[in-house]
């Protein structure tokens, strides 16, 4: 069978931890060239561009807040001129405090809000700018079952995720006459540091160990078991290829049957 993405010159933002790496080891093995941003660990990142170069694929790795808009214009600008162009924009970089409305604070608030969604403007407009130029592109979000139902203590989540959802699906609106798709996934629970860190914060809270709330987790899936990051990057890599370019505004689940909800 033909690579999905031969040929293709992707940006995942976050891609050294959990989805976001198995993203860059997945588009590479199926033929693209894969460049990401990362904020802390190096170490991590010369892992991904490993996992990138085995596959024979090109790879870049930028060290900036998704935050920064001068960051990601210079971001951009760079990765045009070393490749000619980009192909598949990921947003995936995020972070999320579990707690609920009566013990949030002003800090906990501000945190999550101006990373989770001003820099899904930081990162998507310089780039869905020479998308409209080449008329042709993908973008991609990555948000959390949390969108369609949901999930307790979740507040920062329940919240915010749905307004990354509302971006998306009018933005699918606004670029699809230039031929770009923009789609969102959501990601239930899935073996990923971000989701062993919730587990412990969880788990502190109601006096019980991480292991016990992971398995409280389990019996509400379907199949008794949380995702691991290759299954969720198997639809992200099938949802930026042409094979799906007529599926755009949408949000598909990779959660092992956890929503109850018909649509």
């Amino acid at each position: 069978m033909s690579l999905l993405l031969e040929g293709k010159r992707a940006f995942i933002s976050g891609g050294t931890r959990g989805i976001g790496a198995a993203m860059c080891e997945v588009f590479a093995r199926e033929g693209a060239d894969v460049a990401f941003s990362y904020n802390s660990r190096d170490d991590l990142a010369e892992t991904s561009r490993g996992q990138i170069t085995a596959h024979h694929r090109r790879a870049l790795s930028y060290k900036v807040s998704i935050t920064d808009r001068l960051g990601m214009k210079k971001l951009t600008r760079e990765l045009v001129e070393a490749w000619g162009g980009i192909d598949i924009l990921v947003n995936n970089a995020a972070i999320n405090r579990g707690d609920n409305f009566a013990t949030m604070t002003d800090r906990a608030w501000d945190e999550v809000t101006g990373t989770n969604i001003n820099s899904l403007f930081a990162v998507t407009k310089p780039i869905y700018k020479q998308m409209i130029r080449q008329r042709k592109g993908t973008i991609l979000n990555i948000t959390s079952i949390a969108v369609k139902q949901p999930v307790d203590n979740l507040m920062l989540s329940n919240s915010l995720r749905a307004a990354v959802t509302g971006f998306a699906r009018t933005l699918a609106n606004e670029v699809a006459q230039f031929g770009i798709t923009v789609n969102n996934i959501m990601p239930g629970y899935t073996r990923t540091e971000r989701v062993q860190e919730l587990s412990r914060m969880m788990a502190e809270k109601e006096g019980i160990t991480p292991a016990e709330f992971v398995a409280r987790w389990e019996k509400e899936i379907p199949m008794r078991r949380i995702g691991e990051p290759r299954e969720f990057a198997a639809l992200a890599a099938f949802l930026v290829s042409e094979r799906a370019s007529y599926i755009t505004g949408t949000s598909i689940p990779v959660d092992g049957g956890w929503i109850k909800a018909l649509w």
